[in-house]
């Protein structure tokens, strides 16, 4: 019973989280380059930017409240401030969006750039995705998250993606290698963290020290929150599939698209390829989590 019920959500991420990942992190991304002026638009051209990084940002935010089981409790998170990393992402994205707001009222309504203002923006911009990507980084429990390998990942993808949307070429081709050079080191290191990590079915119970135990029954008869969140089993085939896949997307394509004569619309369909590339990602980011628990769970065993 156990199993089959497993089973039914090992491929399954949230994927409110996924597309808040995904698309706030290119959002502030986007807010990056326009607070230091590239582009330096205005008028309506200064509006069309600012609300495609206003949409990306908001809309991802927004995606984030429907993994909470009270979404309504979603102020709750800027009272841990001093302890918690998602408390400090919601006051830094909120940081990020006043400043901004201010700065993109100046290039929309007056033609005014007021650099200090773009330039904090930009700089809480990436603070926001440091946090987002510290969220996960701190866990323990999850070696594969647990590496400075995280934080690079979401702030390379988050630069990427905003220097494609800016229409900055030379950077986003620079960058999108670099991102393809991240995520395979990534993924290489992340396939060993949990070997490395030497957590065990003794380390996992606090048993053993007579001898090599093993799973005889699962604790419980049911599922729950920690196997529905972080005991994902994802086939090393399929995970190769998609890995493929998503560095294509991701790098390959827009790689292809940008080194093409410029065009205003070559540069969105280029920014639409990456985002789903990240999306293949961002899937694979959390159904590899591989958490600690699944060794108590018997998930673990002979992996």
């Amino acid at each position: 019973m156990v199993r089959r019920e497993i089973g039914q959500n090992l491929m399954n991420p949230s994927s409110s989280i996924i597309v808040f990942t995904s698309f706030s992190g290119i959002g502030f991304g986007l807010f990056f380059f326009l607070g230091f002026g590239l582009p330096a638009p205005r008028g309506m051209i200064a509006f069309i930017f600012m609300a495609m990084a206003f949409t990306l940002t908001l809309g991802g935010l927004v995606a984030s409240t429907f993994h909470l089981g009270h979404p309504e409790r979603a102020l709750k998170a800027f009272t841990q401030w001093k302890t918690s990393w998602l408390s400090r992402e919601a006051w830094l994205a909120i940081a990020t969006l006043f400043f901004m707001i201010i700065y993109g009222i100046g290039l929309v309504f007056f033609g005014v750039a007021i650099g200090l203002l773009g330039y904090m923006g930009a700089a809480l911009s990436l603070t926001t995705v440091y946090s987002t990507s510290m969220i996960y980084a701190q866990l323990k429990t999850v070696p594969r998250w647990n590496t400075p390998l995280t934080p690079a990942l979401f702030l390379i993808i988050s630069l990427t993606g905003g220097s494609i949307l800016s229409g900055q070429r030379e950077i986003a081709l620079i960058l999108l290698l670099a991102t393809g050079i991240i995520q395979i080191i990534y993924w290489i290191k992340g396939d060993q963290a949990f070997a490395r990590s030497g957590i065990t079915m003794m380390s996992a119970t606090g048993l053993g020290k007579g001898g090599t135990i093993s799973m005889f029954e699962p604790p419980h008869t049911g599922t729950n929150y920690l196997l529905r969140e972080f005991v994902h089993v994802v086939g090393r085939k399929h995970s190769s599939k998609l890995r493929m896949v998503s560095l294509l997307l991701m790098v390959g394509i827009p790689i292809a698209l940008l080194s093409t004569p410029f065009n205003f619309w070559i540069n969105i369909i280029a920014s639409i390829f990456h985002l789903i590339g990240v999306l293949v990602s961002r899937w694979l980011f959390f159904a590899q989590a591989e958490h600690a628990v699944g060794v108590y769970y018997g998930e673990r065993e002979n992996k």
